[in-house]
């Protein structure tokens, strides 16, 4: 077996030689770009959405629907969120609620959004808050599980939903939550 590496090993094999027709020279680039498109629009499908939290699946982008595919990412208009929120939330104790704990879907958004909150270190859920419509805020928050005193780093999850209330996006942000306590 030869040293070749995999790339000259490919381009050995894609090789036009000199018998072959005008025809068969102009083949490989249009299946090469068409490759290259259905690489594309699936890279951009996959940037664009996020795991649904339903059972729905992604489309797989094909050269036969690729097309299809891309008027219905061109369709589909993304949502923006505005985050109002403020990055440290303290409690005098793990069941009281928080002195300032402060959470906005502003006005200037277009979805309505709920979130949630997991301990960084064990992935566990400590709050799962209410649907947040636009303009509305969430204060005097009380976390669903008691944490003890101390530091406690985290990850909230915004979740803005479609017109249909089904989950368009996501968008983490850290918030560290201090137990006085």
């Amino acid at each position: 077996m030869s040293n070749q590496t995999s790339q000259d090993r490919i381009s050995e094999k894609l090789a036009t030689t000199s018998g072959e027709s005008p025809k068969s020279k102009y083949l490989l680039p249009i299946v090469s770009g068409a490759v290259v498109l259905v690489i594309a629009v699936a890279c951009v499908i996959a940037l664009t959405q996020q795991a649904p939290d339903t059972d729905e699946r992604n489309v797989v982008v094909t050269p036969s629907n690729v097309e299809e595919a891309v008027a219905d990412l061109q369709a589909t208009e993304p949502g923006y969120y505005e985050v109002t929120m403020n990055s440290t939330w303290y409690f005098e104790n793990g069941t009281a609620a928080s002195s300032n704990a402060y959470v906005e879907n502003s006005k200037a958004n277009s979805n309505d959004v709920y979130f949630d909150i997991v301990l960084s270190d064990t992935d566990e859920t400590i709050f799962s808050s209410p649907t947040i419509p636009v303009g509305s805020h969430l204060e005097n928050i009380t976390l669903d599980k008691a944490l003890e005193a101390g530091t406690h780093e985290c990850v909230l999850t915004y979740h803005l939903m479609d017109e249909n209330g089904k989950n368009q996006s996501r968008l983490n942000m850290k918030l560290t939550i201090v137990i006085e306590n």
